[in-house]
């Protein structure tokens, strides 16, 4: 699937690309490139849908996301808002392997960095005890002038360290979506588009397949196909993710609030995919939640 082919907007007589970012949110659109990136949330909440899997992004997140992967930082709906004031903020290091890079992954000593890229194609967060370490290292790479050979010693350093973290499961189930047509690259993301747009209303499987110009049962057929899920769970993985993003913002919005406001009509019924998504409930959620910010 190809999405959009988004091309770094830098010159590219450099081997190493790094970007930061202060903006009003992240880039919207479902994309992918050929730059492993490696991206340090520094501000900023929303939801990371890598290739058919979602995952609650929040402030000092860090993902690690393999060369053309499906993928879009989708910022909370508050960030969309007429008059919001909020942004976010990035660093984040893009290269690429198989380009300008390519000879230097070759070698025999980098035989380690090359095998660790090869297989992590579909991406992980960083465990938050290491979150500390990464950020240090990324920041001091981007103070470093830019085309220096400090540079290239620094991200060598970088590269090691997370070549020796533990295993963490992937981001998504794999790249399979580059087998499929440009077409349904584009029908795909309108559709992740509309529903994570849409998530907090009462979304019918008729509308997203009118998005899709589908009968429903073709639509059904055609997105479980594509993505490996129903139109229901991804819907709900969705709506889950903000609330998570939602229960751990400090706002002074109760459980049935949330569970409202993002697309549910019961609180039974919150509970109740909350847990199925989760495999908690939502109050042993906030509590798991916090615990670890304490520890951190």
């Amino acid at each position: 699937m190809r999405v959009l082919q988004f091309t770094i907007p830098v010159p590219e007589n450099k081997s190493i690309i790094v970007l930061p970012e202060s903006l009003p949110y992240f880039f919207p659109h479902f994309h992918r490139h050929k730059e492993v990136q490696l991206t340090w949330v520094i501000k900023g909440e929303g939801t990371l849908v890598a290739g058919n899997n979602m995952h609650a992004f929040q402030s000092n997140d860090i993902f690690f996301l393999g060369a053309n992967q499906p993928h879009v930082f989708k910022n909370d709906s508050t960030y969309f808002m007429p008059g919001s004031s909020k942004s976010i903020q990035a660093l984040t290091i893009f290269f690429n392997p198989n380009g300008m890079l390519s000879s230097f992954f070759g070698l025999p000593e980098m035989r380690q960095l090359k095998n660790f890229i090869q297989q992590n194609q579909s991406g992980f967060c960083i465990p938050q005890p290491y979150a500390h370490d990464i950020c240090t290292r990324m920041q001091y790479i981007s103070e470093l002038k830019d085309g220096s050979i400090e540079r290239i010693i620094y991200f060598i350093d970088l590269m090691k360290f997370l070549s020796a973290l533990p295993a963490t499961g992937a981001l998504s189930s794999g790249n399979e979506t580059k087998h499929y047509s440009e077409e349904d690259g584009s029908r795909i993301s309108k559709i992740y588009k509309y529903i994570m747009d849409n998530f907090n209303n009462d979304i019918s499987l008729e509308d997203v397949a009118a998005i899709a110009y589908m009968t429903t049962q073709s639509f059904c057929r055609y997105f479980r196909k594509r993505t490996g899920k129903t139109f229901i769970s991804f819907l709900n993985e969705v709506r889950i993710n903000e609330a998570c993003s939602k229960l751990t913002s400090n706002s002074n919005e109760g459980i049935s609030t949330i569970a409202y406001n993002c697309g549910f009509n019961s609180i039974t019924n919150f509970n109740r995919v909350f847990r199925a998504v989760k495999e908690m409930t939502p109050s042993e959620y906030l509590m798991s939640f916090n615990a670890h910010v304490y520890e951190a």
